[in-house]
């Protein structure tokens, strides 16, 4: 896993466009936006993949595309309700009601479009769906998202300043979140203790809390954010193999005790800059806490490294042992 997988890309980066206009062009810019209804012929120009519905000989096209539409209106959507896979994605869509009637989805890609929050959206009928992308959007909180059947769930590049209503009971199946991007200050709200990897990377994240329900978490990505410790970390963390702290503002390692929990799991830390880096030997102090790692940062462990750490916590455990002199 590349430590830059979890760098969140602007919507212009996504799309390989130059930075925002200055000011008074973006008005200029905007008046040149054509927005267009959807009609049959754009369906039908988007349909593919022609399989049977069940019905006897019955046959329907279950993909379709309809990113970079410019459309606001999908209500011509509604009748086909076979679609399994739908992406709508680099639109104006603020309102999902139409997609009601496709109560197969498994796949549903919204994203950069206007949507500003799951209330009164029709995400209850998708009782299979499995894949739910929303990034780049304007949600600011996430009341009304359910996800019985959603395995991965992506909302990077909104403005959700808190987690809530993310329950095992409405997300059993969910393995692999993302929410980079985003405007979160703490880690508290998760009760998912089936949930996979979960992505934070670029929040504004201080605290880490509410981590002791994420029992089979596999990977923690908490890149770019404002963490100044790893107080929060859990021994009920018994899964945990990959974290990444790269970019924060840990400076002491002092503050680095909490790793010393994931000592029966964790294989990959990488914590590339922080200012600790530069204050302490920080791959030494890393490893008597975690004498297990495989690697750090870009580098993988050396036996050299993993035989003087040994030999360091074997010091401290005999000093420990060692009786006090009486007077």
């Amino acid at each position: 896993m590349s430590d830059n997988d979890d760098v969140y890309l602007s919507p212009e980066e996504q799309l390989g466009e130059d930075a925002p206009a200055e000011e008074g062009e973006e008005g200029e810019e905007a008046d040149k936006i054509q927005v267009f209804p959807l009609n049959k012929e754009i369906i039908i120009e988007g349909l593919s993949l022609l399989c049977q519905t069940g019905k006897k000989l019955e046959h329907a096209f279950i993909k379709l595309d309809l990113k970079d539409r410019a459309l606001t209106d999908i209500i011509a959507i509604s009748s086909y309700i076979h679609i399994r896979f739908l992406d709508l994605s680099n639109n104006y869509i603020s309102d999902l009601s139409p997609l009601a009637s496709m109560t197969h989805l498994l796949w549903l890609k919204v994203d950069r479009n206007s949507m500003k929050s799951f209330k009164e959206q029709p995400l209850s009928e998708f009782t299979f769906l499995q894949w739910l992308s929303v990034a780049s959007n304007q949600i600011v909180d996430m009341e009304g998202l359910v996800g019985p059947s959603i395995e991965t769930l992506i909302l990077s590049g909104n403005s959700i300043q808190k987690i809530n209503g993310l329950r095992n009971a409405d997300f059993a199946n969910l393995v692999i979140l993302e929410l980079r991007g985003n405007q979160l200050e703490t880690t508290s709200g998760f009760d998912l203790p089936n949930l996979r990897k979960l992505y934070l990377a670029q929040n504004f994240i201080k605290r880490l809390e509410g981590l002791e329900k994420l029992e089979r978490l596999t990977t923690l990505h908490l890149r770019d954010n404002q963490l100044e410790t790893l107080e929060g970390l859990c021994p009920e963390m018994k899964s945990l193999q990959y974290l990444n702290i790269r970019g924060n503002a840990i400076a002491e390692g002092d503050a680095l005790r909490s790793l010393h929990f994931l000592t029966s799991s964790l294989k990959t830390l990488v914590i590339a800059e922080n200012p600790v880096v530069d204050a302490v030997p920080y791959r030494q102090t890393v490893l008597i806490l975690l004498p297990q790692l495989e690697r750090i940062d870009k580098e993988p462990v050396t036996l050299t490294e993993r035989t003087e750490a040994r030999r360091t916590i074997r010091d401290l455990k005999e000093g420990e042992a060692a009786p006090v002199p009486k007077d």
